[in-house]
């Protein structure tokens, strides 16, 4: 018989909710956290849905349970075993995407939260719930917005727990205590088309664009520091030519990204960038998108009883780390909030037959109870 925590995971996965459509996935959360008392607010902007809920006396300790309930698209159907939106267990696995990323996480909160209040109907301080339906999208409409609104009316967070899949290799594995900022750049090199024959009449932004390029993927940034991974620099898309083959592009397009470390500031990172193009005579015209700061969470209340519940449950001594991507961690940190990260393995996220152990969501349930009971008990 499946345990309560499965039994949601399940339900949550059988409602579509490729970003940034929620699928009803909200409903269900907020029906059961209001029979347990949470005032639950909708907050929805453009096409994304919200909701803020709270439950307890007081705004201090303000205890968040952080998340969202869409994913993203299936990738080629023919390449799943089964259907990806009709979850299905097979040996002690659950597929089915958003099994990993992160219904399970969400499912977790929620029955963590039903158990957590029956046994301390009077807990201590407040327990709140955030959740959005555009983390794996453009992150406009969702937790960046709704932390906005929750700003202005003084609404405090002191601590926060994401549920993203946190794990590596095994449940408990894992615990993300910060992130790198993320700084996206889309660059135009422009240029003069014309014919391969006779190149002293062109300008072709390819060759320009090269010797900047090299430069810029083959840099060290930094050596990071003892808590973040060196800063990274990826091409994500480039684009030129006009698909014939004897012309030269007239213009060539590229998407960037800088993954940084805290050792960089955001002026210090473009001023890096436009003086490597500058150096190397490329024409462009570039554009900057910073999609988060890097944030991190010391040692304190949140980060020692999320170490000892994981160690109470698993008997492991989980690792502290800020690698990997973003999360909506880096909208609720600049809060003033503790924010730790803690969820599933995370090996199979974003994959077709993406997947999830089953003794995973039980035990990540587990987990958070007892985090529940370290904090607010």
């Amino acid at each position: 018989m499946a345990s309560a925590t499965l039994a949601l995971t399940l339900d949550l996965i059988a409602r579509p909710s490729v970003s940034p459509v929620d699928g009803g996935c909200q409903d269900v959360m907020i029906e059961r956290l209001e029979r347990l008392g949470f005032t639950v607010e909708r907050l929805r902007y453009g096409n994304v849905d919200n909701f803020w809920a709270t439950r307890g006396v007081g705004d201090a300790p303000t205890f968040c349970l952080a998340g969202h309930t869409d994913v993203v698209p299936t990738g080629p159907l023919e390449e799943w075993h089964s259907d990806p939106f009709r979850p299905v267990v097979r040996d002690g696995l659950l597929y089915g995407r958003g099994a990993a990323d992160m219904k399970s996480g969400l499912a977790a909160m929620v029955t963590a939260c039903e158990e957590f209040v029956a046994a301390h109907p009077r807990h201590r301080g407040r327990i709140a719930f955030l959740v959005t339906s555009d983390e794996e999208g453009p992150s406009v409409d969702g937790t960046r917005r709704v932390v906005v609104d929750l700003k202005a009316r003084n609404e405090r967070i002191d601590w926060c727990l994401v549920g993203e899949p946190s794990s590596e290799t095994e449940y408990g594995d894992t615990v993300k205590i910060g992130r790198r900022g993320s700084l996206s750049g889309r660059l135009t090199v422009h240029g003069i088309q014309g014919h391969v024959a006779y190149p002293q009449l062109a300008d072709n932004p390819v060759h320009a664009f090269a010797p900047a390029l090299a430069e810029l993927s083959t840099r060290t940034w930094d050596a990071g520091n003892e808590h973040f991974q060196p800063t990274t620099f990826q091409i994500s898309n480039l684009s030129a030519g006009t698909g014939a083959p004897n012309v030269i592009p007239g213009e060539l397009k590229a998407r960037f990204n800088l993954r940084w470390s805290p050792v960089q500031t955001l002026d210090g990172l473009k001023s890096t960038v436009t003086e490597i193009l500058d150096r190397h005579g490329v024409k462009y015209s570039l554009e900057w998108f910073v999609s988060g700061e890097p944030f991190y969470t010391p040692a304190g209340e949140l980060s020692n009883a999320v170490v000892a519940a994981v160690r109470d449950v698993t008997g492991r001594e989980p690792k502290l780390s800020t690698g990997g991507g973003t999360s909506d961690g880096r909208f609720i940190a600049p809060m003033g909030a503790q924010v730790v990260e803690l969820g599933v393995v995370n090996r199979t996220i974003h994959k077709v037959n993406e997947c999830v152990r089953v003794e995973d969501v039980d035990a990540l349930h587990r987990t958070y109870v007892r985090v529940l009971e370290r904090l607010l008990a």
